[in-house]
């Protein structure tokens, strides 16, 4: 949010029972009364209830719980994640943007967010079925100093994120199903998507994309996938303000990323091997040569799925058809 905002917003926070005089505002934000009046009224647009009244000056009554660049940026914790941020009321998909963004040299913690997606993906082109208002779509520019081979580990970071996040907030429990999806019971609640833009030997930007499903009910959920994915509202029963919940993950994500930077993947590991699905159970697996059943042991090292081969041996997978549902069904 541009500072000057942000301060305005403060300065009103801290005298919501008095009015505080144009002037004062103008004095405090070394800005003449004309902006002042201009900066109210852009927080009016984002749902800012603002009582004005002649020589008494001005006072605010309600927040907004909408999401917008100022609303999201007020209020939130993080030193360099969203100090640039992108909304959007509605967009073909915020990935797409935040690429074009990054090209462009956007800032690293950069943010976009939209209300609605017409085209949102997730991975392997899969369609991600994002409706107005019902949910988080949002997607981060990284530029981090690190080699292509390590940017899967970004995606477990952030699926432990999401994770600790939804635990503490839900107080219930959560599973992550290898690499990228957030399940409550069996069902997927939430998933990100990473890609990136590298040469031989670094990274020159990622975007990692989150969509999480908040207030979906069930008629907002193609009846295809009814099986296997779901809400926050529909598996808990509560209603969860979007915004709120998108200032927590910003604030959450930050410093987790700084420590991995910092400490490596290993702390990553343990954190997402918590939350593991099926972990030390069967599941079911197929690439181009075979398909076997295996015990899923954990995540190796470098973030890559570690499972029981055709002969009961440890072996690391880096990609493969998994079916986690196969003993089930």
């Amino acid at each position: 949010m541009e500072p000057t905002r942000n301060r305005l917003i403060d300065l009103l926070a801290e005298n919501t029972d008095t009015y505080i005089s144009g002037q004062t505002l103008s004095d405090q934000l070394e800005i003449s009364r004309s902006a002042v009046w201009k900066h109210m009224k852009e927080l009016e647009k984002d749902g800012y209830q603002i009582e004005g009244k002649p020589r008494k000056g001005y006072r605010i009554i309600s927040f907004p719980e909408k999401v917008s660049a100022n609303t999201v940026q007020w209020g939130l914790t993080t030193d360099w994640l969203g100090t640039t941020m992108i909304h959007r009321t509605t967009i073909d998909s915020t990935q797409v943007l935040a690429h074009k963004l990054a090209q462009e040299g956007a800032p690293h913690g950069t943010v976009v967010i939209a209300d609605e997606q017409t085209n949102g993906r997730g991975r392997m082109e899969r369609p991600w079925n994002s409706k107005l208002h019902k949910g988080i779509w949002m997607s981060m520019v990284l530029r981090p100093s690190l080699p292509p081979h390590q940017a899967p580990q970004l995606t477990l970071l952030t699926a432990t994120v999401l994770a600790d996040v939804l635990q503490r907030k839900l107080n219930q429990s959560l599973y992550i199903k290898w690499p990228n999806d957030i399940l409550i019971g069996n069902k997927k609640v939430s998933g990100i998507l990473t890609e990136l833009q590298a040469e031989q030997d670094r990274i020159q930007y990622m975007v990692i994309g989150i969509g999480m499903n908040v207030l979906h009910q069930e008629g907002d959920i193609p009846e295809e996938l009814w099986h296997k994915a779901s809400s926050l509202l529909l598996e808990t029963g509560t209603s969860i303000q979007i915004k709120p919940l998108i200032q927590e993950i910003l604030a959450a994500f930050e410093p987790t990323y700084a420590a991995y930077m910092k400490q490596g993947f290993a702390p990553i590991k343990r954190k997402w091997e918590q939350f593991g699905f099926r972990l030390n159970e069967s599941i079911h697996i197929r690439t181009f040569q075979k398909e076997w059943d295996a015990t899923f042991l954990g995540i190796a090292d470098d973030g890559a799925l570690l499972v029981t081969d055709s002969a009961g041996k440890p072996e690391k997978l880096y990609s493969a058809e998994i079916d986690w549902f196969h003993e089930a069904d």
